[in-house]
């Protein structure tokens, strides 16, 4: 049971003296080399194991996992794609340094959608990771290599970063918690920029009192990131125990309208439910543009991309392709470096941004987007927390959207509102369909993590998680308890 253990739990342990990090290191890396080769949920691995770290540190030596778009000196970074491959990060992210800082382990860079560009975690160089439900079915992405690996039991914890649905959308395939925080809570410096005012970085983890306590440790102003908010970081943990008696649960109008399975609307309204039972009062609120979201950010977001991805050229950065002229090295540079997603986004946001067209489209969601950050802000007026689904179906089969982008495009639908309004948002699981996890999507006011993690832990209480997700993952990889 060591390398099966969250933060909370693994820490009273060792506090307990049952086991001792170095114990838990090897319990732990011999997982993730008997089991990860079926999900291929790593890339980068560190290859040897570094001193124990002192036990009275906040994470006492335990280990972590990093998606691979973020730095850390010494260690590959490859956002999983062919033109960063070989590169080595010279210094470290904020957010992982904080870890680090608070005696943390690295454990190694989990795959991920290339340059975080996806929702299946298929669209990677290195090839697929899988969902450790069922084999056969997508973890979710961009950051289906982290969420797949804490469901799995192969890190505590991991960081992956969320842009429009890139934490939540994996753990609610995955059936962990994945939480995003309010844009400028958490350093983006050492992150490779995907869509730079969306992108940010947060836990996902076994429960919800483990994604309070990293959320802690990397919350804060950063000067290296004039994004970051000078904003006190507020304490966590009390808020997993104070419950949701007299809340306000906003539920938006209108969902029917838009495509989500029987089963996931059923969960949701069943969520509803329990946290009425647990004293909060439900009201209706409303988000007429939540079914433009996905709209205004593939605009929004691939016009950033196609800025950020600008500088890997195979001169600044990125492998360089042999070639007699420059014009040639750089098509072949880029041609053979991107893979055929990242090129989608690059061509789609390079002409929402041409002349003749920027105002058309890039203004235009911009517009829109202002327009959905006031409808969250009229509803939560009236509102403490809105409940939604994190996405609108179960983990869906590997290969199977991937001829059909904007299919794939709409598996993000319910959690790119909060990304495009800045808003901190958590993936619960609270339900099976058809043998499968569903998570629902807590979100609250911007800055407001404190009520964030209050509703989660309330409706993670209202529906135990751990065991069903160890004896799914078991008769996936054929383990035996």
């Amino acid at each position: 049971m060591i390398p099966r253990l969250g933060l909370r739990d693994a820490r009273r342990a060792l506090d307990a003296g049952a086991f001792s990090v170095d114990e838990f290191w090897l319990a732990q890396t011999e997982r993730i080399a008997r089991l990860d080769p079926q999900l291929h949920c790593y890339l980068h691995r560190p290859a040897d194991t570094a001193a124990p770290l002192p036990t009275d540190a906040v994470l006492g030596g335990l280990p972590f996992a990093l998606k691979d778009n973020m730095n850390l000196a010494g260690t590959p970074t490859t956002c999983a794609s062919r033109i960063l491959e070989g590169y080595v990060s010279p210094y470290d992210a904020t957010a992982a340094a904080r870890l680090v800082a608070a005696g943390g382990r690295y454990l190694g860079k989990t795959n991920m959608d290339e340059f975080a560009m996806g929702s299946s975690c298929e669209h990677s160089a290195a090839g697929p990771t899988r969902n450790p439900w069922d084999l056969e079915r997508s973890p979710g992405g961009s950051s289906g290599g982290a969420a797949a690996a804490v469901a799995a039991d192969l890190a505590p914890f991991a960081l992956g970063s969320d842009t429009g649905g890139s934490i939540r959308q994996p753990a609610a395939f995955c059936g962990v918690v994945g939480v995003k925080p309010s844009y400028g809570r958490v350093s983006r410096h050492g992150l490779v920029a995907f869509a730079s005012s969306l992108d940010q970085i947060g836990p996902l983890t076994k429960n919800v009192e483990d994604a309070a306590r990293v959320l802690e440790l990397i919350m804060g102003h950063d000067p290296a990131d004039a994004t970051t908010l000078r904003a006190p970081v507020p304490s966590l943990l009390p808020e997993t125990e104070r419950g949701v008696a007299g809340l306000r649960l906003g539920l938006p109008d209108g969902l029917d309208a838009l495509p989500m399975d029987a089963t996931v609307r059923a969960a949701w309204l069943d969520a509803a439910a329990a946290l009425e039972r647990e004293g909060a009062r439900r009201v209706r609120v409303e988000l007429p543009s939540l079914g433009q979201a996905v709209a205004i950010y593939a605009l929004v977001a691939n016009a950033e991309a196609s800025s950020n991805l600008a500088r890997f050229d195979g001169i600044r950065y990125g492998r360089r392709a042999a070639a007699d002229d420059l014009e040639t090295m750089l098509t072949r540079s880029r041609g053979r470096g991107f893979g055929a997603e990242v090129k989608r986004r690059i061509l789609l946001g390079t002409f929402a941004l041409a002349s003749g067209y920027y105002e058309d489209y890039y203004l235009r969601a911009q517009r829109w987007r202002a327009r959905l950050a006031e409808e969250f802000a009229a509803a939560f007026a009236a509102c403490d927390a809105i409940l939604l689904p994190t996405a609108p179906t179960p983990a869906f089969r590997l290969g199977e959207k991937l001829d059909d982008p904007l299919d794939m495009y709409l598996s993000d639908l319910f959690t790119l509102p909060a990304s495009l309004a800045g808003l901190p948002a958590a993936s619960v699981p609270t339900a099976l369909a058809g043998g499968l996890p569903l998570g629902m999507q807590v979100v609250t006011r911007a800055l407001d993590e404190p009520m964030l993690i209050r509703v989660a832990a309330a409706l993670e209480r209202c529906f135990p998680f751990a065991a069903l997700r160890r004896d799914a993952v078991d008769r996936a990889l054929g383990e035996t308890s």
